[in-house]
């Protein structure tokens, strides 16, 4: 039986190079899916440089050179301090290789793996993820493997995105003929795990994936195996966030939603609209100076909901879709988890979730109350079909 976290390698060829091209490598620092990463120094400018290799002899897969010269093609033409910037790309007999700055810092997978980050700090980090992605995807560019292990963090918490890989670019043929799953299953896109036509709302789909893990310590979608992942992915509604982390506050929980919505027509549309709303939410949360802090306050007086229910109505309407166009069978969905509406009810009555009200006025004005009375139960009624 296959994990869940199952990602097929390729073989890397044990022969290690001392010297490809003017770069004198050094030592290593990981291993992947397409090569080896070694620590290297770059002897015509004199600085060091991570410089990714891939053997390309008489026994490597051909499919494995056309990915890597195809990451060499998208990540190249990139230029943002949220993406990992590449130098240089070469070929030194049965090596091919890419030269791409050192980054000192630590993977987002590590960090998760050794504390939880504060909400703030997801927020950031997503955001900025989110922002680097927005210009891959301006030039059509599709990461797809956005996951922890593949976002940097350096200086703490600026985040850079690495690892373009399996990245799609406009005249790119389909890369695998073999059925072969490429990226990490957890933080893929229905579409991408049924294997159909992919576009960059497939990244903004694992960017949701990815904030949800930072809010509640739990990917939203699990299974006993890979197929079991699988369907959940594309049928079980996930694990609203303030339900395992009662500090989430509704916001979050309606962006995270939104991120997974089963049709790509249903998610945000563009990175760039994620990481506003993210911007926004951010500023009702108490930011901690550093990246130790364990815990958030909820959102804050001063952000007004208000502000967030064109998003509520949007997704109440495409939910609600995305629900009658799969209609899972319930009982086959036992690693599901179901959002309690009654409880999400009292949470957004709570006065800690909403903007405190307007002062009392002398006079009784019925246009202001009864537009404050509209937005009210418009807000109420989509959240409720939301989480409900």
């Amino acid at each position: 039986m296959n994990s869940p976290d199952t990602i097929i390698h390729t073989h890397v060829d044990p022969r290690i190079p001392t010297q490809l091209g003017r770069y004198r490598i050094q030592s290593e620092l990981g291993r992947g899916a397409m090569g080896v990463v070694y620590r290297a120094h770059d002897e015509q400018l004199g600085r060091p440089v991570a410089l990714k290799t891939l053997y390309m002899g008489e026994d490597a897969a051909a499919e494995h050179a056309v990915r890597f010269q195809q990451e060499a093609r998208a990540a190249g033409g990139l230029n943002h301090p949220n993406l990992v910037t590449v130098y240089d790309v070469g070929r030194d007999g049965d090596w091919a290789y890419l030269a791409m700055e050192l980054l000192e810092g630590v993977e987002l997978r590590d960090r998760l793996a050794s504390s939880r980050v504060s909400l703030a700090m997801a927020v950031d980090i997503v955001r900025q993820v989110a922002l680097g992605a927005g210009v891959a995807h301006a030039k059509g560019v599709v990461h797809r493997d956005i996951k922890p292990a593949n976002i940097m963090l350096v200086h703490g918490r600026h985040a850079k995105l690495m690892d373009f890989g399996i990245a799609r670019i406009p005249t790119s043929d389909v890369i695998t003929q073999t059925g072969t799953i490429l990226g990490s299953p957890k933080y893929m896109s229905p579409e991408q795990i049924a294997g159909n036509e992919i576009d960059h709302r497939a990244d903004i789909f694992s960017l949701g994936v990815v904030l949800h893990e930072m809010l509640t310590g739990t990917t939203p979608f699990n299974g006993a195996d890979v197929n079991q992942l699988m369907y959940a992915i594309g049928h079980a509604e996930p694990a609203i966030p303030s339900r395992l982390n009662p500090d989430v506050p509704v916001v979050l929980d309606l962006i995270v939603a939104k991120t997974l919505a089963k049709q790509p027509a249903d998610r945000y549309q563009t990175a760039e609209a994620l990481a506003a709303d993210l911007l926004t939410a951010r500023s009702g949360l108490s930011g901690a100076a550093d990246d130790e802090a364990d815990a958030e306050a909820p959102m804050s007086a001063g952000v007004s909901m208000t502000s967030f229910t064109p998003l509520a109505q949007s997704f109440a309407t495409t939910q609600s879709m995305t629900r009658a166009s799969f209609a899972p069978d319930m009982a086959l969905l036992s690693v599901s988890r179901h959002f309690d509406s009654s409880a999400a009810l009292r949470q957004l009555m709570g006065d800690d979730q909403l903007a405190p009200p307007p002062p009392p006025r002398k006079r009784w004005r019925r246009g202001p109350w009864l537009l404050a009375a509209t937005l009210a139960a418009a807000l109420f009624t989509s959240l409720a079909i939301v989480f409900g």
